[in-house]
């Protein structure tokens, strides 16, 4: 399995994100695919979850009613739109895949992981 994420940049403080990561290399039915974001100096941490077959979302405290997991079957993609991004959220994103029937929230609980694509908000 290969993830690639991408979609990173630099932006101001209230506006968007879509940062989108490419799986290949399988097939993801019974997968469930992460996104976390490690900030410098920071532990790498949770951000949000969707399961692949069926859709069914975990968002962190701190994604709730700001960012949107997402996938496109077709495309083999999980996408996270971010919006009203704040100066906290500069981290570098990273997309992670796990082949279980539940959802993990630690970094450790993945078995995939993508290469990393780095937010920067802009007070």
């Amino acid at each position: 399995v290969q993830l690639q994420a991408s979609g990173g940049g630099l932006v101001q403080a209230g506006g968007s994100l879509r940062l989108s990561c490419a799986a290949s290399g399988g097939t993801f039915s019974g997968y469930r695919m992460g996104w976390f974001r490690q900030a410098p100096g920071k532990e790498r941490e949770f951000v949000a979850a969707i399961v692949w077959s069926g859709g069914s979302t975990l968002y962190a405290d701190s994604a709730k009613g700001r960012f949107t997991v997402s996938r496109d079957s077709a495309k083999n993609t999980i996408y996270l739109q971010m919006n009203s991004l704040k100066p906290e959220d500069t981290a570098v994103y990273y997309c992670a895949a796990r082949r279980s029937s539940w959802h993990s929230l630690i970094p450790s609980g993945y078995g995939y992981w993508g290469q990393g694509t780095l937010v920067t908000v802009s007070s």
